[in-house]
């Protein structure tokens, strides 16, 4: 049982869960050293946060397992929560997006004396548990669509407008939008999915014209990203959903930063973690807007398990949008089409030239469930 709260440890101890099964997330026992002390600690997993010097030796000498804060990593390894946009660039305005907390995980995740320490390479990957576990609780219970697409289209091309005018759509048939987190395509399905109505929405598109790519200026990209996020959260009513979409970004691609449109930032370290993530929990469906190498190992990643389905899976539709991308620009149509001869998986794949049919699809689907 993972608990990440003091208040979380109070239950669990009146309900009488043995310290064995619990895992304390980054607490801060400064104060409540009492509530284990004296206790049967055997087992008991600690992973970040404050102790007193006192309750460690007890804990360590009585079998518990105590892992260290982290002081000298950029983030939290431990941490039980998903990401904001406003934490991740934090310190944007005073000091600029290199002293942000994202530029500096990304810094230390490639920095060539640290690439191959074995120490660090562990805080890496427990970073990525931890967050597949924030992630889970975040999306479970909603059905999630994934919307992929390149990071090089620009904010000003109406190929972005279009994308955010999907989202929108589907957002508001209950779906929760789930991206790879970054610029571009990724960024204009989850602005679209914040956007509360279609005003809203047209009035950030032309905002966010001014600053048109993260390229050459991540700081000018991100700022006026950020101030049109906020004019959109004040614009949500307060019954609205507060969970419209997601981003999977990773630091991997350090040079595609985060985009500021999600409700909550699920970033890894690792790609293949990251990549898995992502598809795996599209369960509503996905949306493949066109894009380049990385949208392409994505569409083959999300083929993968629809063609090796046995028969009482239930396959959600794989909506390709470009015919002419996809069959003469990227020629992957042809190559799905021949993996899916005479296999279940024929009927969940899509080719289409309207962003509104692919809509219309993943809709029909997820109301018809």
């Amino acid at each position: 049982m993972d608990i990440e709260s003091i208040e979380a440890l109070r239950g669990a101890l009146d309900e009488g869960v043995p310290l064995g099964r619990l895992r304390l997330q980054g607490l801060d026992l400064t104060d409540d050293a009492a509530l284990l002390t004296g206790r049967d600690v055997e087992g008991l997993v600690v992973l970040g946060g404050r102790l007193p010097m006192p309750l460690a030796r007890y804990l360590t000498r009585h079998g518990a397992v105590v892992l260290p804060p982290a002081p000298h990593a950029p983030v939290d390894p431990y941490r039980g929560h998903v990401y904001t946009p406003d934490e991740l660039y934090a310190g944007l305005t005073e000091h600029g997006y290199g002293a942000t907390p994202d530029a500096r995980a990304y810094a230390w995740s490639r920095s060539a004396s640290l690439r191959h320490d074995a120490y660090v390479a562990v805080l890496r990957a427990t970073h990525d548990v931890a967050m597949e576990d924030a992630l889970d609780g975040v999306l479970r219970g909603h059905p999630v669509v994934g919307v992929m697409g390149g990071h090089a289209l620009r904010r000003d091309d109406s190929a972005y407008a279009e994308a955010a005018g999907l989202a929108h759509r589907l957002a508001r048939h209950g779906l929760v939008v789930a991206t790879g987190g970054g610029p571009g395509a990724m960024e204009a399905a989850n602005l679209g999915a914040l956007a509360p109505d279609e005003p809203a929405l047209t009035d950030a598109l032309r905002r966010l014209g001014a600053v048109p790519s993260f390229v050459p200026d991540i700081g000018a990209w991100a700022a006026l990203g950020l101030e049109v996020r906020a004019d959109l959260l004040a614009r949500r009513p307060a019954d609205a959903p507060q969970t419209c979409s997601v981003g999977i970004p990773t630091w991997f691609y350090g040079h595609e930063p985060p985009n500021v449109f999600c409700d909550h930032v699920a970033k890894f370290f690792s790609n293949a973690v990251r990549e898995d993530g992502l598809l795996s929990r599209s369960t509503a469906g996905i949306v493949v807007l066109r894009g380049a190498a990385g949208t392409v190992q994505e569409v083959f990643q999300a083929v993968t398990p629809r063609y090796y389905a046995d028969d009482d899976s239930e396959l959600s539709p794989l909506v390709l949008v470009g015919v002419e991308h996809w069959t003469v620009t990227m020629p992957v149509w042809p190559a799905l089409r021949a993996l899916a001869a005479d296999r279940r998986m024929a009927s969940a794949l899509h080719l289409v030239d309207s962003l509104a049919e692919a809509a219309q699809i993943v809709s029909a689907h997820h109301l018809g469930r």
